[in-house]
């Protein structure tokens, strides 16, 4: 068997969604993934995928596509047992290029598991067989709300995650609504996207704490200290994303009083799941719980979350619901979602297949 990368291919896909949607700062309808295949003379290949944002993984899509490039061409000729060692590099060189980073190390990890003929979970170690991923609804009217509620209610989820943070007060209402419609048919958790002043957290913590789980990051990405001096049921209630990028940002993070109780993983952010396992660990070994989130992502890289979140015992909530409203995607397979929940399949690496 021929170990090393023959081939190393990279574009772009424009992929339209099936349901825009509104957050605290943009409307998004589509969303420029990139993807990059690496292949053995074999014909042994591995699929990555990025999904860049400037404003989540600080590099726009121009960059992204530059960095992933650059690494394509670094990774012929490299041998596919020394993954470790691969990686190591690749973060040396493309750390400002976090979702570029992520591509390249899900192609890396999936070649790996076809080469092996297992499971990526089963290279990682799983600890999960399956957990229930939530599904999002955006800013949007009441009427909007309740009715795609409905909708994701008879599609068998059993976990909302609402978009917040325009107004609290129509934030709070929304909220209300939902759970007297819903009651404990629905879990309910909530995106703030840095949408809150402290006072604003303070007063929607109030109203809904007793029946939304948690709240992602409700203040400013740089705010730690601001959220570090809350009561601790506010930050515990509090879920670090937008601050908590790479595994260098975690020992901040831990720092007494801690400023958040869970810690939002996204590949996108990390540079892929070599980095979401360190973090997994050190949160592990912490005491802090780890939702997986993603962005508008192809089955490729949401695959790739999956299998490094069932391979935490640090996991507790899911939230890769971002390939569901692609109107289209280079591959099928990947993951099987059943009554919300979402379990990966029993093929090699991330079990995905090229359309």
């Amino acid at each position: 068997m021929n170990h090393k990368i023959f081939r190393a291919t990279m574009w772009k896909e424009d992929l339209k969604l099936t349901r825009p949607y509104t957050i605290a700062f943009e409307r998004i309808d589509s969303v420029k993934n990139l993807f990059i295949c690496l292949e053995t003379e074999d014909g042994i290949a591995g699929l990555g995928a990025a999904s860049p944002s400037d404003e989540v993984t600080g590099e726009t899509l121009e960059q992204s596509e530059k960095a992933l490039s650059e690494m394509a061409e670094l990774l012929k000729g490299n041998d596919i047992r020394l993954l470790n060692g691969t990686l190591k590099t690749l973060n040396e060189k493309f750390s400002a290029a976090p979702a570029a980073l992520a591509a390249a190390d899900i192609a890396l990890h999936d070649l790996a598991g076809n080469a092996l003929g297992l499971p990526l979970v089963s290279l990682l170690g799983r600890v999960h067989r399956s957990l229930p991923t939530s599904i999002t609804i955006g800013i949007m009217p009441l009427n909007d709300t309740l009715e795609e509620a409905e909708e994701y209610l008879g599609l068998g989820f059993k976990i909302l995650k609402v978009k917040i943070g325009l107004n609290v007060e129509e934030d709070i209402e929304r909220l209300v609504k939902i759970h007297e419609r819903y009651g404990t048919a629905f879990k309910i958790r909530v995106d703030a996207n840095q949408g809150y002043t402290t006072k604003e957290y303070e007063q929607f913590f109030n109203v809904t704490g007793h029946f939304v789980e948690f709240v992602e990051q409700p203040l400013g990405k740089k705010q730690i200290k601001a959220m570090a001096d809350l009561p601790k049921t506010l930050r515990q209630f509090g879920c670090a994303d937008e601050s908590l990028l790479r595994p260098e940002d975690v020992p901040n993070l831990l720092v007494p009083p801690r400023p958040f109780g869970i810690f939002n993983i996204k590949l996108m952010k990390c540079g892929g799941v070599g980095n979401s396992r360190d973090i997994a660990r050190t949160a592990a070994h912490a005491g802090i719980h780890l939702m997986w989130g993603c962005m508008d992502e192809s089955i490729v890289s949401i695959s790739a979350a999956l299998h490094a979140a069932l391979a935490s015992r640090a996991t507790r909530f899911l939230d890769l619901d971002g390939s569901l409203d692609l109107a289209k995607d280079i591959v099928t397979g990947g993951f099987m979602l059943e009554d919300g929940k979402l379990s990966t399949l029993d093929k090699p690496g991330l079990g995905v297949k090229r359309i």
